[in-house]
């Protein structure tokens, strides 16, 4: 090989490692920045705390089949595909729940027909649920944040409660109160403090008491798993007999679910992104002058608990987790509890601005994820929010983007 060949061929190959070098950037994927996703553990945990995080992680995660117990009806086959990386659902694979409003805060939830939760999906053989004509209530719902819930958990009942005005004696046109729920016997809580109830803190309407409650059943309900907690099969009554799939019952521990249950308990918050951004800030004042902080207020704080990284925390979610009548768009007629037809719970705000990140990059906002535009959003607070929709109506334009450029940093 001559001198000129030798120097082609070095430049040649110089050239290459200068392209793949150049093009590093598009080629390799770099992890998400820690305000960017939802899945890690808070800080604070010991090394024994961050094994049952990881525990419980791979439970969350953990695909059941039906050779592993999975139906004998459900909806999804994991924790995790109504919870991808940790965030809200995708509309796809929405729940449904359905139920017969007979009026005058009378509700039947169908149980003869499988209600109130639709399975629609079931194991080979089996009669999966269908929604029966008698419904005239049903309530589409994404799967919401499963992150901060241990710091939700640890807000003292009197924080909360100190936000309810249920007769809207102040005047403000704002009437949030609590749903007040019975413990089932699992929790093994006994009477609760409030005329036998306890404070609803977790699900769309609050229906769920504590982690452990909303976990359970969810296992129970979505995924078709008996636990400890709940060792019944879940079956559908129009299929001939109270039969399930071929795995004994209980098939997951309570051990599991607790692991469980300390996964989400000890899943890190959200973090903000661009809160020293001139424009967030301002969109941050003209949040609250609206009237939008009404609802979701910005700060609360936990109070001692066993799990210390959780304890006298400062807790930024965005929500009074009150109900709320938001008025005809958004009603479902469903009533849960103490929520009625028109009622939700104010969702907690912070993550909003991650949520397309693990949805493909388009987000879904609202209870049944029907939009991904967050002045559609606003537009659709109606009832209690009326006032502070026209608030953000009435703003100049550069107001509103300023405030919506807010929200997208939560």
């Amino acid at each position: 090989m001559d001198r000129d060949t030798n120097l082609r061929t070095l430049f040649g190959a110089t050239f290459l490692i200068g392209i793949f070098l150049v093009g590093c950037d598009t080629l390799l994927t770099e992890a998400p920045k820690d305000n960017e996703s939802f899945d890690a553990p808070i800080d604070g945990l010991t090394n024994a705390q961050r094994a049952i995080f990881a525990r419980g992680d791979e439970a969350f995660g953990e695909v059941f089949t039906f050779q592993t117990g999975l139906g004998p009806i459900f909806n999804q086959a994991s924790c995790e595909r109504c919870h991808v990386g940790d965030g809200r659902g995708h509309p796809s694979v929405n729940l449904k729940r359905f139920g017969r409003n007979l009026g005058g805060g009378q509700f039947d939830i169908l149980s003869e027909y499988g209600g109130p939760q639709l399975q629609e999906r079931s194991m080979p053989g089996y009669l999966a649920e269908t929604i029966p004509p008698a419904a005239n209530a049903i309530s589409e719902r994404a799967g919401p944040l499963v992150v901060g819930l241990g710091l939700v958990e640890a807000i003292p009942d009197s924080t909360i409660l100190q936000y309810a005005d249920p007769n809207d004696v102040d005047g403000d046109g704002i009437s949030g109160r609590p749903n007040l729920i019975e413990a089932p016997d699992f929790l093994g809580l006994g009477t609760g403090p409030y005329n036998g109830k306890y404070l609803g803190r977790f699900g769309r309407k609050a229906g769920a008491i504590n982690l452990l409650h909303q976990t359970a059943t969810a296992y129970h309900q979505d995924i078709g798993i008996t636990s400890d907690y709940i060792p019944n099969e879940n079956y559908n009554p129009l299929a001939g007999g109270m039969g399930g799939d071929p795995v004994p019952d209980p098939e997951v521990s309570a051990a599991t679910v607790n692991d469980v249950v300390f996964y989400l308990q000890t899943l890190r918050e959200p973090l903000r992104r661009n809160a020293d951004d001139p424009e967030v800030q301002r969109g941050g004042q003209l949040f609250a002058s609206t009237g939008c902080a009404s609802c979701h207020v910005p700060l609360m704080k936990t109070g001692n608990h066993p799990i210390a990284a959780l304890s006298n925390r400062s807790v930024a979610l965005y929500s009074d987790m009150l109900l709320h009548d938001m008025g005809p768009d958004l009603a479902d007629n469903f009533i849960e509890g103490e929520a009625s037809g028109t009622e939700w719970r104010t969702t907690p705000l912070w993550g909003l601005g991650i949520v397309e990140s693990v949805l493909g990059g388009t987000p879904f906002y609202l209870h049944d994820g029907r939009t991904s535009d967050l002045r559609m959003v606003i537009d659709m607070h109606k009832g209690e929010a009326d006032a502070a929709r026209v608030a953000f109506q009435q703003l100049l334009l550069s107001d509103q983007e300023a405030l919506i450029k807010f929200l997208q940093s939560l």
